[in-house]
């Protein structure tokens, strides 16, 4: 019998915090989180160079007319692959 801790992280390994945003591909699947809710689902649209800020294209409240949101390391947002 596997040890809990090994079964459950090997589940969850795929929706882990991504602490390096640059590590994050264009089209790649992204919820944005902010005090343990998801606040936003989408495509990463772009990554900056530095890895501090993404574009994420999406529907749903604050959306630009072009359907994309920024999102940036400082407001204090973490993102997860979906």
């Amino acid at each position: 019998m596997k040890a809990r801790g090994a079964v459950l992280s090997r589940r969850n390994a795929h929706s882990a915090k991504v602490s390096d945003w640059r590590q994050l591909k264009v089209g790649e699947q992204v919820e944005v989180v902010k005090y343990a809710h998801v606040i936003a689902t989408g495509r990463i649209e772009e990554v900056s160079s530095s890895g501090n800020v993404v574009w994420l294209e999406h529907s749903g409240p604050g959306v630009t007319e072009e359907g994309k949101e920024l999102f940036m390391k400082s407001d204090g947002v973490t993102l997860r692959r979906a």
